[in-house]
């Protein structure tokens, strides 16, 4: 098995091929499953007797990122994605991003410590891996190997966001949309803001545009439940998502993040909109993927139309601050990796420590009844005392031995060097070893 990245984000891929490659929260859990299921029949047939493959699927607005401990190719992971998704493989293959064994752990830990996003150090995407990471161990889709790669994944990158400045000076994609609001508006506590969605980018939203002074707040949502739970947290108002067009004319900003595969908000309705407020000009920020607000809206007069793609400049100066912490972070990731290869190398050390205790094991087991026969036949006990001991000895001699003498006449030192090391034969061994055949060869000369 080996541990295997596939994906796309925000530096190989378009906003449009992210949305169509996306997989919304509800998507996902069926999505693993079906992942997981072809992983395994690719497993099945390659090799009946091989671990079965683990998955984990880390979809946001900015990647879509497959994480396996699979046996399976790149080529055979693609035709899975490119049949779920109902994408031609040639048109996104040429996007796609791999890693494998250590530069997969490098780069989920830069992930998860924000030096992969769009806003460099921005904090969200630790929550969402750590959410997708608990999707995948819900559904059992990760065992043994992912699940101590994503462990030491979030260790290390808890370690880069407390050591350095990388997290400092609040940067995402809602502060991104909320310093916009303040280009545009120079002062937010006299408009009307309408938040639609209620999930977490909208709550970090809504955080930021209070601290910037917005007074003036509504939560939109499918379910007035959960839209009535947030505005509570927020000091807001609450209406339904099906309430949206006629209220639409009273708000200058609108801010909409939800996990909708369609539009929730047409060029018609914010048309109507505009007419209601007699031209007054409206600012809409769509930080979902997909989009929920029709990218024909931003034809309309008086209309200021920004998707997370747009956010870029915004972000790029935000970046700078954190830049400084850029090489201090990598130095953090790099011992990380270091500590996982030592820490998968001393495992598979172990499981080669069980395997050669076993296989001494059985040598006694074996000798053992060997010896009880032959005192079971009559044979005294110094004799089966002698036979067992002698015979133990030849076996488990017999292949280092073999090993060091083809070590010898093909001259591999290297390999010498090591049974000098696994059998403690240290230089003061080797030394008395020289002397004692050096005394005896003079003892023969005087004979």
């Amino acid at each position: 098995m080996r541990l295997l990245v596939i994906g796309i984000n925000h530096s190989t891929a378009s906003l449009e091929l992210r949305e169509r490659l996306a997989f919304t929260p509800d998507q996902l859990a069926p999505a693993l499953r079906s992942l997981n299921n072809h992983l395994s029949s690719y497993d099945e047939s390659s090799n009946p007797e091989a671990v079965k493959s683990e998955a984990v699927i880390i979809s946001t607005c900015n990647r879509t990122e497959l994480v396996m401990s699979a046996s399976s190719s790149e080529q055979y992971v693609l035709s899975w994605l490119s049949g779920i998704k109902l994408i031609d493989h040639d048109d996104f293959s040429k996007h796609v991003y791999r890693y494998e064994a250590e530069d997969a752990v490098k780069h989920l830990i830069k992930v998860a410590g924000g030096l992969d996003s769009m806003i460099l150090g921005e904090p969200q995407i630790f929550g969402q891996m750590k959410s997708a990471y608990a999707v995948s161990r819900g559904l059992c889709a990760i065992n043994t190997e992912l699940e101590a790669v994503f462990q030491h994944v979030f260790a290390v990158a808890k370690k880069v966001r407390s050591d350095t400045a990388i997290g400092e000076n609040p940067v995402s994609v809602a502060y991104a949309a909320v310093s916009l609001a303040q280009r545009i508006f120079a002062d937010l506590s006299s408009v009307s803001v309408l938040l639609i969605g209620a999930g977490d980018t909208i709550e970090l939203v809504a955080q930021h545009l209070k601290q910037s002074g917005a007074k003036r707040l509504v939560v939109a949502n499918r379910t007035l439940d959960r839209a009535q739970s947030l505005a509570e947290r927020l000091d807001a108002k609450a209406i339904l998502l099906s309430d949206v067009p006629e209220n639409l004319a009273q708000f200058d900003i609108i801010i909409s993040s939800t996990a909708s595969q369609l539009p929730v908000l047409g060029k018609g309705a914010v048309e109507s909109a505009l007419n209601d407020r007699k031209r007054r000009p409206m600012l809409l920020v769509d930080i979902a993927v997909p989009r929920d607000i029709e990218k024909e809206v931003a034809q309309l007069s008086d209309i200021y139309l920004y998707t997370v793609d747009d956010l870029r400049d915004i972000i790029d100066h935000n970046v700078r601050l954190r830049e400084a912490e850029v090489d201090k972070a990598g130095q953090i990731i790099d011992q990380g990796v270091k500590e996982f290869l030592v820490w998968q190398r001393s495992r598979d050390a172990t499981d080669l420590v069980v395997s050669y205790r076993a296989a001494i094991q059985n040598l006694h087991d074996e000798e053992l009844d060997r010896a009880k026969q032959l005192l079971e036949k009559g044979k005294s006990p110094e004799w089966a005392l002698e036979s067992l001991a002698r015979s133990l000895i030849q076996k488990i001699m017999h292949q280092p031995t073999v090993e060091m003498r083809n070590a010898a006449g093909v001259d591999n030192q290297d390999l010498l060097n090591s049974a000098k090391v696994l059998f403690g034969l240290d230089d003061e061994f080797d030394n008395n070893n020289r002397n004692e055949k050096i005394a005896s060869s003079q003892s023969n000369d005087n004979d």
